[in-house]
C-alpha cells in the first residue's frame, strides 16, 4: 500500500437522484443499505446536456451525454492501493480453417501447453520454498487419466522416488473436486510419494495434506506455476528458473484475547475475543520426505478476514512480518518514539483516520487485532510468502489454544 486515491461509489450501492437546472444535470447520491455490491452496474458518472441545432429548432428537450471519465467521488471515504501491472497475451497469430479442422479432429490444443510444463519439470524442477532447494525430474511422462495427467521421477535421500502431476487449466481455477478426484486415482494406483497439483490459481479450500494408503502414504501439495508458462516465447531465459513454487501451508493459531479498550461496551458475559497468530508456513520437502516449518520472516505479509463467507475474502486486517530479516529485528526491538510517531501522523493524515497506538505497534508483526468471536464464526488468514506466493486457511473460532490445554488437562470423572 503506498498511496491513496479517490473512492467511487458503485451504481448498486446507492441511489441517484437527477436534478435539471438552469440546463445543468445534478446529482445526489444517497448510501443504500445492507445492499451487494455489483460493479457490472459501474459507476455514477457525471452527465450533460447535448444541445443541437435539430434540438433547437424543433423544440426537443437535449440528449444527454455521459462523462465516463469523471464519476462521482465518495469524500468521506479514501482508496488506499499500491503499484500493479495489467499483462496480456502476445497477439494472436492468423490460422487457416484447415490448421482449425485439423486441431479440433486430434485434440491437440492443449499439447504444446503441456510439453512446455513437462520440459520445464525436468530443466527447472519444482521449488520446495527454500533458496537452492528443488526436486529435479529425470523423466516425466504422459498418462491417459482425466485427473493424473502424468507421472515423474525424481532423486530422494533414498533413491528414485515417483510422482503424480495433476494439471489444473490454463485460464482457470483448480477446484476442489479435481483435487479429490486426482487424490482418488492416485490412492488406487498406490504406488507414489507425492502428488503435485500444478496450477495457476487455487480454490481457498485445497490445502496440503498426508494422505494413507493401505501400504504407506503419500503427500499432496499445491505448486504455483508460472504465469509465463501460459503461452509459449514467454519464459525467460534459461529454463532453470523457478517455474514452479511449492506453496506452503500457514500455520495458524487462535488464542483468547481481551476486548480493545475502544470496544462497545456489552452485558454479555459469553462474549470472547480472540488474536490470530502466525507462527510460520509448513512446507514439504520431496528430497528428504519431510515436512519443514519456516518462520515468519519467510512471509512478507498476511490478511485478514474475519468473518469469511465461504466464497469470497474481505481483507480487514493487513500485517507486514518479514522479507527482509534485518528489517523484521529492528522493528521487534522498537524504533525510535520520533520516527514512530512520524510515521503514524503520516498514515493518519494520509488515511483521515485516528490509528490507536496499540494497533499501530501490531502493524508489523504475527499477531493480529483482536476478533469479537461469534458461534459458526470463520475466520480466513491469507499469507504471502517471500516468493510471492499465497495460501489461505479458514479456522473456525470454537477452539483456542486455550480451550484445547483446558481439554487435555481435564480430571477424568469418577464412576
Amino acid at each position: 500500500m503506498t498511496a491513496a486515491f479517490p473512492y467511487y461509489p458503485l451504481h448498486s450501492d446507492v441511489d441517484v437522484r437527477t436534478d435539471v437546472k438552469d440546463g445543468k444535470i445534478k446529482k445526489s447520491i444517497t448510501e443504500k443499505k445492507n445492499t451487494v455490491s455489483d460493479v457490472r452496474q459501474g459507476f455514477v458518472y457525471e452527465e450533460v446536456p447535448h444541445i443541437t441545432l435539430k434540438s433547437l429548432a424543433n423544440d426537443e428537450p437535449p440528449a444527454t451525454e455521459t462523462l465516463f471519465d469523471k464519476p462521482h467521488t465518495d469524500n468521506k471515504r479514501v482508496r488506499v492501493s499500491g503499484p500493479f501491472t495489467v499483462e496480456t497475451l502476445q497477439d494472436f497469430e492468423p490460422v487457416s480453417p484447415a490448421d482449425l479442422e485439423q486441431r479440433a479432429r486430434t485434440g491437440s490444443d492443449d499439447v504444446p501447453f503441456e510439453q512446455r510444463v513437462f520440459a520445464h519439470l525436468q530443466s527447472a524442477g519444482v521449488m520446495t520454498g527454500k533458496k537452492g532447494e528443488k526436486a529435479i525430474f529425470t523423466r516425466v511422462d504422459r498418462l491417459a487419466s482425466a485427473y493424473l495427467h502424468a507421472e515423474g521421477f525424481y532423486m530422494g535421500k533414498e533413491g528414485e522416488k515417483k510422482a503424480y502431476f495433476h494439471i489444473g487449466p490454463k485460464f482457470g481455477t483448480v477446484s476442489r473436486q479435481a483435487v479429490n478426484a486426482a487424490i482418488k486415482e492416485c490412492r488406487q494406483r498406490g504406488d507414489a510419494d507425492w502428488l503435485v497439483i500444478l496450477g495457476f490459481s487455487f480454490e481457498t479450500d485445497i490445502e496440503t495434506q498426508e494422505v494413507t494408503m493401505s501400504a504407506g502414504s503419500f503427500m499432496v501439495t499445491k505448486t504455483r506455476m508460472h504465469d509465463d508458462l501460459m503461452q509459449d516465447g514467454l519464459m525467460k531465459k534459461p529454463k532453470n528458473v523457478g517455474s514452479f513454487i511449492t506453496i506452503g501451508e500457514p500455520d495458524v493459531r487462535l488464542v483468547d484475547a481481551k476486548a480493545p479498550a475502544n470496544a462497545p461496551k456489552t452485558k454479555d458475559k459469553s462474549e470472547r475475543w480472540v488474536q490470530v497468530e502466525i507462527a510460520g508456513l509448513d512446507i514439504y520437502d520431496p528430497i528428504s520426505d519431510t515436512v519443514k516449518a519456516r518462520n515468519v520472516e519467510d512471509i512478507n505479509y498476511w490478511m485478514v478476514d474475519d468473518d469469511y463467507d465461504g466464497s469470497n475474502f474481505v481483507v480487514k486486517q493487513v500485517f507486514f512480518c518479514g522479507g527482509d530479516k534485518d528489517e523484521f529485528d529492528k522493528w521487534k526491538r522498537g524504533l525510535s518514539d520520533l520516527s514512530k510517531q512520524a510515521t503514524k501522523r503520516n498514515a493518519e493524515r494520509t488515511l483521515k483516520i485516528e490509528i490507536d497506538d496499540e494497533a499501530f505497534d501490531r502493524l508489523y508483526g504475527h499477531i493480529s487485532h483482536p476478533i469479537a468471536a461469534k458461534k459458526g464464526q470463520k475466520i480466513a488468514v491469507r499469507v504471502v510468502s517471500q516468493f510471492g506466493e499465497e495460501s489461505t486457511k479458514v479456522v473456525g473460532c470454537e477452539t483456542t489454544i486455550s480451550d484445547a490445554l483446558r481439554k487435555a488437562t481435564r480430571r477424568p470423572e469418577r464412576l
